[in-house]
């Protein structure tokens, strides 16, 4: 009998994402046991614990998957993962905390191909503003533009000073730039509208980010991408399976989410599936999840 493929599910939260569970074993893993409330001192200890108690050979069909709420803490995690390895023994390591890397990817890999088809354009030197830039979605998908050479400006419904912080943040652990502005009223989210090629929201479901007459006004937006498919969508005017069609007079383009959230759920099955699949360890990350989500989306 073929040794069975063990899922290490791990969650600083209360509770393990429902979806991620559901999301693993439709993939092909026969068991996942969860752990949650996890400090980040533990994630050695649970790795040795999990990479120990099966041969060398069997490393692969052992795996650990980082979840939560937040981007950095479960890349900390996935670092203090891999240095815990102690050769010849070796797991797999997954992060995808609340699912960011993933729907980050695949909104990315979207925009990417639909400005590509309709306008002639990359990611590399746009403008792209990026709306609900505090939450994890957002940071994540700030990373994977600014590394593909798009110029990035996280966007605070709050004010400056938590994006600023994210900006800082970005720059010291991946070494690309980021701006911050301050977008906590329309008449400033419209300002920064005017200098974008790109508008990204992936604000809080059920929140409206951008109206249709901002959009209206912003005749230098080439597309703009929501992740939100809960009422009130965070486009006002984008339906949520939108797909590169035009939603202003002057040719801007929309992404909804049911247009994002299939390729998101494919892009994360199938990094369980390379999991399963692996001869070897793998450890996988936001960029695993955009070169994927870009395979993916043709």
């Amino acid at each position: 009998m073929a040794d069975k493929q063990i899922l290490h599910m791990v969650t600083p939260l209360k509770h393990m994402s429902p979806f991620d569970v559901n999301m693993a074993l439709d993939a092909g893993f026969d068991a996942v046991a969860t752990y949650v409330q996890v400090a980040p001192e533990e994630i050695a200890g649970l790795v040795q614990d999990a990479m120990f108690s099966r041969p060398p050979k069997t490393g692969p069909r052992t795996a650990m998957f980082f979840a939560g709420k937040n981007a950095t803490l479960a890349l900390d995690m996935l670092e203090t993962a891999k240095k815990a390895m102690v050769p010849p023994f070796a797991i797999s390591l997954f992060a995808d905390p609340a699912g960011s890397f993933t729907t980050a990817a695949a909104m990315l890999a979207v925009v990417e191909k639909t400005l590509k088809e309709k306008k002639g354009r990359d990611l590399r030197g746009l403008e792209i503003a990026i709306f609900g830039a505090t939450g994890v979605v957002g940071f994540s998908s700030a990373v994977i533009a600014a590394l593909e050479g798009a110029n990035v400006t996280l966007v605070g419904h709050d004010g400056i000073a938590r994006v600023g912080a994210s900006a800082a943040e970005i720059k010291a652990r991946f070494g690309v730039d980021a701006k911050a502005a301050d977008g906590s009223d329309d008449a400033k989210k419209s300002g920064i509208l005017g200098a974008t090629d790109v508008a990204l929201c992936a604000g809080r479901a059920g929140v409206q980010i951008l109206s249709r007459a901002q959009l209206e006004r912003a005749r230098r937006v080439l597309i703009v991408a929501d992740v939100n498919a809960v009422p009130p969508l965070g486009v006002e005017g984008l339906e949520v399976s939108a797909n590169g069609v035009e939603i202003t007079p002057h040719g801007t383009l929309g992404v909804g989410a049911l247009t994002i959230g299939p390729l998101k759920s494919k892009t994360e099955s199938g990094l369980f599936r390379k999991m399963i699949g692996a001869a070897k360890a793998v450890q996988l990350d936001f960029r695993d999840a955009f070169q994927l989500a870009r395979e993916l989306n043709g």
